[in-house]
């Protein structure tokens, strides 16, 4: 095959044509040969939210870089282990950290885990992510159930199922009309209402980073009917779901967007930081309870 034919094909079908089945079976015989545990809930903590994986009990903790073929996470805020253990002697799988399409890996590269997580059996993915809060209505510190997203970040060809498709993860045109459960959602409501903890839900939306949005692509996400955005999250709900996973996603609204011409706020990613680290408690009790509870 000639360079220059190679140079024109898609990043992600490249990353797909290379991770085949047998390949992401290596990833997931790795992990499961040096565990015990077959956890059917996996996790993944976004942008200050890795405390979480602090609170796994008997945790195995495996960095990723020890991981052969897994990507590396770079983002402060993202420690970048993989730990297999238990909340509340329940077998969980955590990422602490994800992968994101501007430390310059494919979306299908990103999103990688999903299949892996699928070949080790599990079940049902819980995706954390800080996000800026869109709806006017909403505060920093609110937390946000995703019920649907729109998702710029997987636009213009950088959806990450381009390419070979083996049906053994899932098929080659799957729906998107249902990937985020509601009776998951449903669980998670009740959890909080228990607890007093007042949650908001909304559509998420996902743009590639690493710069912030500008006012006017702000305000098109608002008219759409957007209330939070962010920079992940959209393309590993859709593989999960593509790979027959059920999804919970929550945002933690850490920062106002800004949707003013004229404002002199700025976001910034150490006030995403700081507002995780302060509502981390909380989303941790929540996450907790909602594990013993699907369980």
């Amino acid at each position: 095959m000639s360079s220059l034919f190679v140079s024109h094909i898609n990043i992600n079908a490249i990353t797909n044509n290379e991770f085949t089945y047998d390949r992401v079976k290596n990833i997931s015989d790795w992990i499961l040969n040096r565990v015990d545990l077959r956890p059917k809930i996996a996790i993944v903590c976004g942008s200050g939210l890795g405390g979480l994986g602090e609170r796994v009990q008997d945790a195995r903790i495996f960095p990723y870089e020890e991981i052969p073929d897994f990507p590396r996470s770079t983002v402060v805020g993202h420690k970048g282990n993989l730990i297999i253990g238990k909340l509340n002697h329940i077998p969980v799988i955590c990422m602490q950290g994800r992968f994101h399409s501007y430390e310059g890996y494919s979306n299908a590269l990103c999103t990688l885990p999903m299949k892996v997580f699928k070949l080790m059996g599990v079940q049902t993915v819980l995706l954390t992510c800080a996000a800026g809060g869109l709806n006017q209505s909403f505060k920093v510190g609110d937390i946000m159930l995703i019920k649907d997203h729109v998702a710029p970040l997987l636009w213009t060809l950088q959806n990450p199922l381009i390419g070979h498709n083996d049906e053994r993860f899932g098929p080659r045109f799957p729906a998107c009309n249902k990937i985020y459960k509601k009776n998951l959602r449903d669980v998670f409501h009740g959890i909080a209402e228990k607890k007093q903890i007042e949650l908001q839900e909304g559509v998420y939306s996902s743009f590639g980073g690493p710069c912030y949005e500008t006012v006017t692509e702000l305000r098109a996400l608002l008219q759409m009917g957007v209330d939070a955005v962010g920079m992940s999250t959209a393309n590993e709900a859709l593989v999960a779901s593509y790979c027959g996973m059920n999804v919970l996603a929550i945002a933690l609204i850490t920062n106002k967007a800004v949707i003013d011409y004229d404002s002199e706020n700025f976001p910034f990613h150490e006030e995403v930081i700081e507002t995780a680290n302060r509502r981390a408690s909380d989303l941790q009790e929540l996450v907790i309870d909602f594990v013993s509870k699907i369980n």
